[in-house]
């Protein structure tokens, strides 16, 4: 990073007028290392507020650079510009000014997150009415004063009275001054710099978001975009897996350079002696970026493939996606045999937990990534299968079922593990299927759905209620599409049945509405079942001999050779 200093930056105020302007004919840009767009109505409702009342809403940072001519995306809005010498990068008020830019332009507050609208007798930014009400007015008319004109004159003649408190407010959203600082530097570590010090200073941005704004890579985004966010985004379009967060995958990317991921993030790509001590310490952050969401996606194939973990939401404990990204990142293609002890072992930490680390997770997850070492595939997985693996494995508990929990997880991959089944169709729900139903809604709570909506009192919260449906919308209640099966379901019921760990006999106990009989014996049922699951995955019962080759069979051959001469 630059250690040259810079001139005082210069102080402005800027009305919301010119900065809207500045906005829509491509002025103000928005670099690379920005964070995403996060404010909602409800926060763009309460700026506007803040305005309209007079109060501060902080300062702006621009920085003041060269800008080609590009389709710009600024919330809503699709922008044509063209270059400019001296245009604005938003260093510091990206949420404000995008918002201010939506919400005032027709265009932009067709958005719904920038739609509002204000209430002249009542006087408060609200919602647009879908009704011709004579005293709410779009703030995108409010703020321009011929179109603001016409809404009295020709749609509204009838609230003339409120002209000037419509007057009032227009005028004081578009005289409302902004102090703005412009920063005139040329170079750009400089700005990154000033950013870096900034976030360390409020606390707003996540670690995640600091790591991406200081390693950016090469090129640029017409939209603020997280490097990590599109990691996850295209993992989920190729697996179906979900959006892995942007914290597990900055802990990914780490964990494939170096098995402490708390380490200092700023000097990650910064000197020849930091990458010397680093795995793969050569390389660009941008490369760092693409070989990190391949070894992620590798091991999201093998947590579907191998461990039967069909989405992220079914994943015991985030920190063992980071573990089997470094894994994967060594050894893209392990030897089938050290494929089935990464399962094993896999399992075997999901059930012990961080428990046996300190009871923490940052403890447990340091110390599984620094026993997978480069080019030692064999003896990474021999290491992370060694103590506290051996531990004798707990069977989860089925009471005080929550399905944010590493338990119930467990429990509901045990249910997905038996293929179930439609009740509406009878068909075998899939991957596809289960992955729109997460983007339907996006809770597993949705998913494993109750079977009885009124639980007894002494059976509430257990596992022997919950059912997987991938279905967003039943016609009627999961128990009674179970007794009254739908006439065109395709399959015997038997198999129905059985794909979610029940049969005949528990049904007719639920349809003759004894719940506490029908819940204990489901709930039998599920515990043999989750034994009979950790057991196949888990393998407790078997030797974890590595792979006959990494044995040197020749040498012990010759040694029996010398001792028969």
């Amino acid at each position: 990073m630059s250690n040259r200093s810079i001139s005082q930056p210069a102080a402005n105020t800027y009305s919301v007028v010119d900065l809207v302007a500045a906005a829509l004919e491509g002025r103000i840009r928005i670099p690379e290392f920005q964070r995403p767009l996060r404010w909602q109505w409800e926060d763009v409702r309460r700026l506007f507020d803040s305005i309209v009342k007079g109060y501060p809403i902080g300062n702006l940072l621009l920085w003041k650079r060269l800008a080609p001519a590009a389709q710009l995306r600024l919330g809503g809005l699709r922008i044509e510009a063209k270059q400019f010498e001296e245009a604005w990068w938003v260093v510091d008020g990206q949420q404000r000014l995008i918002s201010l830019a939506n919400a005032l332009s027709e265009e932009g507050a067709k958005d719904g997150r920038f739609s509002l609208a204000y209430d002249l007798r009542k006087q408060v930014f609200v919602h647009p009415n879908h009704g011709d009400e004579g005293h709410v007015v779009p703030l995108s008319t409010l703020f321009d004063l011929q179109r603001l004109i016409r809404w009295f004159t020709k749609d509204h003649p009838e609230a003339s009275e409120i002209l000037d408190e419509a007057a009032g407010v227009t005028r004081a959203i578009r005289e409302y001054k902004i102090p703005a600082y412009l920063v005139d530097q040329d170079d750009e570590a400089v700005l990154r710099d000033i950013f870096d010090r900034m976030n360390n200073y409020g606390k707003r941005l996540s670690r995640a978001e600091v790591f991406s704004a200081l390693h950016p890579g090469k090129g640029s985004s017409v939209e603020p975009f997280s490097h990590f966010q599109r990691i996850a985004e295209s993992i989920h379009d190729e697996r179906g897996f979900g959006i892995v967060d942007d914290d597990t995958v900055l802990r990914a990317v780490l964990a494939r350079r170096g098995g402490d991921v708390t380490r200092d993030i700023r000097i990650e790509f910064s000197s020849e002696r930091v990458r010397k001590v680093r795995d793969f310490g050569s390389e660009t952050a941008e490369v760092s970026y693409r070989e990190a969401e391949l070894a992620l996606s590798r091991a999201v194939a093998f947590l579907q493939e191998d461990a039967g973990v069909p989405h992220f939401a079914f994943l015991a404990y985030r920190y063992l996606l980071v573990v089997l990204t470094r894994f994967f990142a060594h050894f893209p293609e392990p030897t089938p045999r050290n494929r089935v002890l990464l399962r094993r072992w896999f399992w075997r930490a999901a059930l012990i937990g961080p428990s046996p680390f300190s009871s923490s997770w940052t403890n447990a997850m340091g110390n599984l990534l620094n026993r997978i070492m480069a080019n030692d595939e064999t003896g990474s997985i021999q290491r992370l299968l060694n103590k506290p693996m051996d531990s004798v494995l707990r069977t989860p508990k089925l009471e005080g079922f929550r399905t944010n929990s590493a338990e119930s997880r467990i429990v509901l991959s045990a249910l997905w593990a038996l293929k179930p089944r439609s009740l509406l169709t009878g068909q075998a729900y899939d991957r596809p299927q289960l992955t729109e139903a997460f983007q339907l809604d996006g809770t597993l709570a949705d998913v494993a759905q109750r079977i009885l909506r009124r639980e007894p009192e002494n059976h509430r919260n257990w596992a022997a209620n919950r059912l997987l449906v991938l279905e967003s919308e039943l016609p009627e209640s999961v128990s009674e599409l179970l007794v009254v099966p739908p006439l065109d379901r395709e399959g015997g019921e038997r198999e129905l049945f059985a794909s979610h760990a029940l049969d005949e006999e528990l049904i007719k106990i639920l349809a003759h509405g004894d719940t506490n009989a029908f819940l204990e014996a489901r709930q039998q049922r599920i515990e043999q079942l989750v034994k009979d699951f950790i057991e196949r995955m888990a393998e407790t019962q078997l030797e974890d001999t590595p792979p006959l080759d990494s044995f040197d069979l020749d040498d012990e051959a010759e040694e029996r050779d010398d001792a028969l001469t």
